[in-house]
């Protein structure tokens, strides 16, 4: 292929990513150098894409909408392993915390975290192209507790999400957002 098509090839491609973000509701994703309030392509170069993969711990939350008497539950997924035109392990769960609650002293998510399934950072194959880093957050029934079954704890990957969801009548998230990057060193 020639430069110039492969070029094109490469913004066609990122543009069929950008079309399909998932963000709606105004939640916020935040890591020490890096804001997400909206689909967003971590950008090209070794720094940030090697810090959120190998340096940054779990990312602060907020959702301006919350409300302080409702609980809530994150899921951080990768619906694109081992690659995104090979999905064959997907969904990847990276994240899960269960019975969120807003603090009384702020209108965000910011603490009282039960984490149901630890912080893996995103962590792309070499040469598997770009990933979508998924965040939903459902709103959680009262009394009605949240938990992986013990098949879902022995695996992170082909993870059933739309039964999860269903399982625990989460319904539709309440609010949405993914950022996209690929391996540090691709």
């Amino acid at each position: 292929q020639s430069p110039k098509l492969k070029h094109f090839l490469s913004i066609t491609y990122l543009l069929k990513i950008i079309s399909s973000c998932l963000t709606n509701g105004g939640l916020e994703v935040i890591y020490p150098e890096l804001d997400v309030d909206h689909c967003l392509i971590i950008p090209k170069g070794r720094e940030v894409r090697e810090k959120v993969s190998t340096v940054w711990k779990a990312p602060q939350i907020y959702f301006s909408g919350a409300h302080k008497k409702k609980m809530y539950v994150l899921v951080m997924v990768d619906p694109d392993v081992p690659s995104r035109t090979n999905p064959t392990s997907a969904y990847w769960r990276h994240w899960l915390v269960v019975d969120i609650q807003v603090q009384y002293v702020c209108n965000n998510l910011c603490a009282h975290l039960k984490t149901a399934l630890y912080y893996h950072p995103p962590t792309p194959p070499q040469k598997s192209g770009f990933h979508r880093y998924q965040f939903m957050l459902f709103e959680q029934l009262p009394d009605a507790p949240v938990s992986l079954t013990g098949r879902e704890k022995s695996s992170r990957g082909k993870w059933d999400l739309q039964d999860f969801i269903t399982r625990f009548d989460l319904g539709e998230p309440v609010a949405t957002l993914q950022f996209l990057t690929q391996n540090y060193k691709d």
